[in-house]
């Protein structure tokens, strides 16, 4: 399963979400500014914005939306099953 971690007011999350979608890739959205256990998974981890996307518990891309838009189509393909 994919997850992004997101937040409020963030373009970036908004766009990587609707390029999932676009590419029909099903995911769950975990929004920090509402999740403090997220919020703190993220940091711990190094982050310091959103959106962060994972799958199965791993990163899957670095960058967050600009990491996710320069894969190739086989990426998103893989995704799907």
């Amino acid at each position: 399963m994919i997850t992004i971690y997101s937040k409020a007011n963030c373009p970036f999350c908004d766009k990587a979400k609707g390029l999932l979608k676009l590419k029909g890739i099903a995911f769950e959205e975990i929004r920090i500014d509402l999740d403090s256990e997220a919020r703190e998974f993220i940091v711990g981890e190094g982050h310091r914005t959103v959106p962060q996307i994972y799958q199965d518990g791993k990163l899957l891309v670095e960058g967050g939306f600009q990491g996710l838009q320069r894969q190739k189509e086989e990426f998103f393909n893989q995704l799907k099953g």
